[in-house]
């Protein structure tokens, strides 16, 4: 079985499983205090915001429907069927679109583009998670899918989130309700160099445009009430102009 037909397993286990309510999963914090932070830093640097929007590992599609509410064509990419049929059911509407993709796979993003043209990419939390085999193949189709005028924005955990999920899954009743399901399908955040990922970038011939760091919020309290936040980084790239 290849590594990316182990992620896919794993991911499809656990939306198989997980609850229809918006905030049951980990990572499924409102808008408000997930995309709608990211867009603030993501807009500046859009040289067309008319291009298509990929909300790359959309999962249920908490955030692809926010996405939809502000651009005129929002595409909700993942690798699960299972995280597709989430988004769709909330999305009854019809919103945004939907696409099963593995994106380490070029045909499948060349395919993408040449459905959608150059598209401005989403990501949030995507790369920790991926095999490191997967790392560069994912970032080379993020390349792939922006083209030459769309912009891609990641967000990922950083070094310094490790001891922090070390700390709560090793808590004293074991880790939080919410957090407990990624670790039991085998989806434990692996850990991501901060340098590596404007490396994975530089790699697949895109430019870092801008970066900073912002906490990335879950919908898990700790035993003081505290909203759990998680150090991450986020990053700004495009083809140099």
């Amino acid at each position: 079985m290849s590594v990316t037909s182990r992620y896919r397993e794993a991911w499809e286990g656990f939306w198989s499983e997980a609850p229809d309510e918006q905030g049951a999963v980990f990572w499924d914090a409102e808008p408000a205090l997930t995309a709608g932070r990211h867009l603030a830093l993501f807009e500046p640097h859009l040289t067309d915001p008319g291009l298509p929007l990929i909300d790359l590992g959309c999962g249920n599609g908490t955030q692809t429907r926010f996405l939809a509410d502000r651009y005129p064509h929002v595409v909700g990419a993942d690798i699960a069927a299972a995280a597709l049929d989430h988004a769709r059911h909330a999305d009854p509407a019809g919103q945004a679109a939907y696409r099963l993709l593995n994106a380490t796979e070029k045909t499948e993003t060349e395919t993408l583009h040449a459905e959608l043209g150059d598209a401005n990419v989403y990501m949030r939390g995507v790369l920790h998670q991926c095999e490191p085999d997967d790392r560069q193949p994912l970032v080379d189709g993020i390349a792939a899918l922006v083209g030459e005028r769309g912009r891609a924005f990641l967000v990922e955990l950083s070094e310094a989130a490790r001891p922090v999920l070390l700390g709560l899954a090793q808590g004293p009743s074991g880790p939080p309700p919410k957090l407990a399901p990624i670790f039991r399908h085998g989806i434990a955040p692996g850990e991501v160099a901060d340098e590596a990922v404007p490396e994975y970038l530089r790699a697949a011939g895109l430019t870092v445009l801008a970066n900073g760091e912002l906490p990335l919020t879950t919908t898990e309290f700790g035993p003081d009430g505290a909203r759990i936040e998680l150090p991450s980084k986020w990053l700004v790239a495009g083809r140099a102009r």
